[in-house]
């Protein structure tokens, strides 16, 4: 069973993103080993800290480095990704011959209340995470709206197109992972 680390960019208790991801790894619970990634306990990246990490992002980037492949699930605020997100990317990528980020199979999804989804913040953390070497699953997107009733009071997805979307997404994403990732990437 691959062992997948999960970043939700959001800290909010009531995040939608969280919801989503907590839907997603037990939709996957079956195929995968799923981790979540703590990404809100370490200090804004600074350049000059980078090369003597805080503990916390030692230990964020110790857990990627260990992953067979990284999903991100990304709110999108202002058309682009939280701050918090690019902070944990910045501190992974550095020093930039210890980046965290070189050669990890990625999938990103996420979910907002607008029409578009999170289109605009997934095109931007594509852009981001290209020149980290990451490597990217480019479909299938899912760019999800929130409706109220989406999810059960149990935590998982009620609305069956949307189950049916993340079923595709996660046995594509194995796909993706046996395809580009190697043991011990």
């Amino acid at each position: 069973m691959r062992h997948i680390a999960v970043i939700v960019g959001s800290a909010r208790r009531d995040s939608l993103n969280r919801k989503l991801a907590t839907a997603l790894t037990t939709l996957g619970s079956d195929r995968f080993d799923f981790h979540d990634v703590r990404i809100d306990d370490f200090p804004f990246f600074d350049q000059d800290a980078a090369k003597n990490p805080p503990p916390a992002v030692l230990r964020m980037k110790k857990e990627i480095v260990a992953a067979d492949g990284v999903i991100i699930v990304t709110p999108e605020h202002n058309r682009s990704i939280t701050s918090l997100l690019k902070n944990a990317i910045d501190w992974g990528s550095r020093p930039m011959a210890e980046s965290c980020w070189i050669g990890k199979p990625g999938g990103i999804l996420g979910m907002s209340t607008g029409q578009t989804g999170t289109a605009a913040a997934q095109q931007h953390l594509r852009n981001i995470l290209s020149p980290q070497q990451m490597i990217l699953m480019g479909q299938p997107e899912v760019y999800l709206q929130y409706k109220e009733g989406m999810f059960d009071a149990a935590g998982g997805v009620a609305d069956g197109a949307v189950r049916k979307r993340l079923k595709t997404f996660l046995e594509r994403f194995a796909v993706w992972v046996e395809r580009v990732g190697s043991p011990g990437v």
